[in-house]
């Protein structure tokens, strides 16, 4: 029975870290152009671009949830099984997992000049995941390996 709790509280905590890392992803990412971006589609009240964002947010949570789950399954079995907690692990582990899947396993295999946009993305895909891997550590990373 505490198996079937802890797996449910993994199966949580990794959707909250979705939502996490959508939210991140799209904030940064949306942030320097949102006014242009909501006059464009005629949305002048605060209430119809906060649903805007909320909907853009739980499109993108869908999609990381859905191009995420492997990578983390296998890193999550790891860390149970080690009963490994430390919250910088999970950060350093987020971080990555987020640049690779955005970029490929070939994202250290150009450089990006500093202040460009390609810098830009990737400091928000990484902020992205280390959010994501803070927010599964707050629910269910402290936790790690307590079920043995």
């Amino acid at each position: 029975m505490v198996a079937i709790g802890r797996i449910l509280m993994m199966f949580v905590a990794y959707t909250l870290a979705c939502v996490a890392a959508s939210l991140v992803l799209t904030i940064g990412s949306l942030t320097p152009e949102w006014n242009d971006f909501a006059a464009s589609l005629g949305m002048q009240s605060p209430a119809a671009q906060s649903a805007a964002l909320w909907a853009i947010v739980a499109i993108g949570a869908v999609i990381i949830f859905a191009v995420g789950m492997l990578p983390t399954l296998i890193v999550i079995a790891l860390a149970e099984g080690l009963a490994l907690r430390s919250i910088v692990l999970y950060g350093v582990v987020g971080g990555a997992l987020a640049l690779a899947m955005g970029y490929g396993l070939d994202f250290a295999g150009y450089i990006a000049p500093p202040g460009s946009d390609l810098a830009r993305e990737r400091e928000v895909f990484a902020a992205a995941g280390i959010a994501g891997g803070f927010v599964y550590w707050l629910f269910a990373g402290r936790r790690a390996g307590v079920w043995k």
